[in-house]
């Protein structure tokens, strides 16, 4: 009849209820991975930092023991993500974990070898063995934000992605300039964030040398942004996708990190470690929004994008995913800040050394 006012089917409202709950899924799995980076980011610094900062066993001791009671809780977010992933968005799950097979398999070992290292390390009265699990300990924090940084900046870049979903990728897929420094500015960025936690968790000596190296690395890791934002201008589409947001995140990233500076000269620790916490947010935040809606580029085709909506679960799934992670999340957050309300105070040379 005409006249009558159009009413959208049934069929049409559960399909934009099924699009809504997959970009939702899309944004908290970003959030899971910002928090991954911005907690296990300061972990990964630390153990940089006990080869880099630390002058003898002792003091990389006192370094272990800031994050002794946080790293592996920290490292639970990549699980969370990944497992958010693999329920929520299947099809990209299963195209990056086997496109990536080798690259995710060297960060597990990286971190496992990391893990066990913090335990390792005081089981034998003997220097020799303390320094073994000591370099495993400083490459299993080395590596995996390399071979991350790797593995999202190839992403944002564009892998082989075939029509049928799969990506059969080659080395210079995964392996190139862009990507390369998108590792080493990850890189960069977690060092400088372990270096203000060191400064806002320690005292004496470890202190003063880890705020001086923070500001002199300051100057590295916005040089380091900066290049990378060029090559993401030139090498990727993000700034087409996102003309306004992306460059004011690129704006916001770069003074976060210089009050970072302003804050270590001041000695203000806390907010140096959130300036630096800050950077990493930005950064990571600017990956997923210059993905979005795609999960995955295709360098082949843009028809064979892996989108929110192509490579998403079923509404039902979606929603009790949905139900389970707004029951449990509160929970979960408020045990990660009561842990870290607990062990806030400085670790000194003083103290019992257990990691």
């Amino acid at each position: 009849m005409t006249g009558m006012p159009r009413y959208p089917s049934i069929r049409s409202i559960r399909q934009v209820f099924e699009m809504e709950l997959s970009e939702l899924w899309f944004i908290l799995i970003a959030v899971l991975f910002i928090g991954f980076f911005f907690l296990e980011g300061f972990d990964f610094g630390v153990g940089m930092a006990t080869r880099f900062l630390a002058r003898n066993q002792n003091e990389r001791t006192v370094m272990a023991n800031t994050i002794g009671p946080f790293w592996d809780a920290n490292e639970v977010w990549l699980i969370t993500a990944a497992g958010a992933i693999f329920a929520a968005f299947p099809h990209w799950y299963a195209t990056m974990f086997s496109g990536y097979y080798l690259l995710m398999l060297a960060v597990l070992l990286c971190l496992i070898g990391r893990g066990v290292s913090f335990e390792f390390r005081r089981k034998v009265e003997d220097p020799r063995w303390t320094e073994l699990w000591d370099w495993v300990i400083f490459f299993g924090s080395l590596l995996p934000p390399f071979l991350l940084g790797i593995l999202f900046t190839s992403m944002l870049k564009g892998m082989p992605i075939q029509k049928d979903m799969n990506m059969d990728a080659g080395f210079s897929d995964v392996i190139n300039i862009y990507s390369l420094w998108g590792g080493l500015t990850v890189v960069l960025l977690c060092f400088l964030h372990g270096l203000t936690f060191l400064s806002l968790k320690t005292e004496g000596e470890i202190r003063g040398r880890s705020a001086a190296l923070a500001k002199k690395l300051v100057w590295a890791a916005m040089a380091a942004l900066a290049v990378f934002a060029g090559l993401s201008w030139q090498m990727t589409d993000i700034f087409e996708v996102r003309p306004v947001l992306e460059p004011i995140l690129v704006v916001l990233l770069l003074f976060a990190l210089g009050l970072s500076r302003y804050f270590i000269s001041a000695k203000r620790e806390g907010m140096a470690f959130a300036m630096t916490g800050l950077g990493i947010v930005l950064t990571v935040a600017s990956v997923f929004a210059g993905l979005f809606p795609r999960v995955m580029v295709s360098s082949l085709d843009k028809a064979y994008h892996l989108t929110v909506y192509n490579a998403s679960s079923g509404a039902y799934s979606l929603k009790i995913m949905t139900i389970a992670a707004l029951t449990i999340l509160p929970f979960v957050l408020g045990y990660t800040i009561y842990s870290y309300y607990v062990f806030r105070k400085r670790v000194t040379d003083k103290e019992h050394l257990t990691y």
